[in-house]
């Protein structure tokens, strides 16, 4: 009996051991290509190192991640399938009880399926990332801050109050970044009428060539800071506008002090900005 059994199990063993044997060496060499694949589309997302390498490098392990560990659960879900078909096991009921099962997840967990692949493409195209200021129109409403955390499913955004966002990304309709690229600062001066606007303006320019000579201010700026003219007409004064194109971190730290050295430099001149009239009381019924 026991001689039997040997050469029973010897003949399985000929006929699918080693096709199992196969399949599993195929697997592991499929999934050692893939990392490898995806090593090499890790690097590429890398791209050269910058001043937010750190930034880069969690972005890009996110997505390798996500990535890696999909492609290995399919190898080796294939792979499992294949060597069971050797046991002589019925793969139909398998096959269809997964795929009741996939259309039940599908619809109990779509909403975590649309925010795992938003933010999976939020991260791919680098639409925002950690320490960003950004704008967000969700579905619930616009929402505003700095990111402080990402993640496929999520994104974290702290306000300017103190209140933390934490918004699927899903939800998220529409990204404004305010750190990327360059910003503008812009800063409204208010004058009489009586004020001749072309001795302002030479007032200002001379300022700003003593501005743009400052070492810590000029790392700020880009260009600029220039008059653009007047850009309204209030009831009670004009408004000249001055801009400057700035690091996108020091827009408001510029305006602050453009405000503050205008301010100043008229007031050394004599010239007297005015006060905006109250406004009437509220008439009740």
């Amino acid at each position: 009996m026991s001689l039997l059994a040997a050469q029973t199990f010897s003949d399985w063993m000929g006929r699918h051991g080693v096709r199992i044997l196969v399949v599993l060496a195929i697997a592991i060499l499929v999934t050692l290509l893939a990392r490898m694949a995806v090593h090499r589309f890790e690097r590429r997302l890398a791209g050269p190192a910058d001043a937010t390498q750190t930034l880069g490098i969690r972005r890009v392990a996110t997505l390798t991640h996500a990535v890696s560990t999909a492609t290995v659960v399919v190898i080796w879900a294939i792979a499992v399938l294949m060597a069971l078909s050797e046991f002589d096991v019925d793969l139909a009921p398998l096959l269809a009880s997964a795929g009741i099962a996939g259309v039940a997840l599908g619809f109990g967990a779509q909403s975590l399926v649309r925010d795992g692949l938003s933010g999976f493409f939020i991260l791919l195209e680098n639409q925002l990332g950690v320490g960003d200021t950004v704008d967000l129109q969700t579905t619930g409403g616009p929402v505003s801050g700095k990111v402080e955390a990402l993640t496929l499913r999520v994104t974290v955004v702290r306000a300017f109050d103190g209140t933390l966002h934490t918004v699927a990304n899903g939800n998220i309709l529409v990204v404004s970044n305010r750190s990327r690229g360059w910003a503008r600062a812009i800063v409204d001066v208010r004058v009489a009428y009586t004020q001749d606007v072309d001795s302002l303006r030479e007032i200002l320019d001379e300022l700003f060539e003593e501005l743009r000579l400052d070492p810590g201010l000029s790392d700020w700026v880009r260009e600029g800071p220039t008059v653009l003219g007047i850009d309204a007409l209030g009831a009670d004064a004009k408004v000249l506008r001055v801009v400057a194109d700035t690091r996108t971190s020091k827009r408001v730290d510029v305006e602050r002090r453009l405000r503050e050295s205008i301010a100043k430099r008229l007031a050394e001149r004599g010239i007297t900005l005015p006060v905006a009239a109250p406004s009437p009381p509220a008439v009740r019924p």
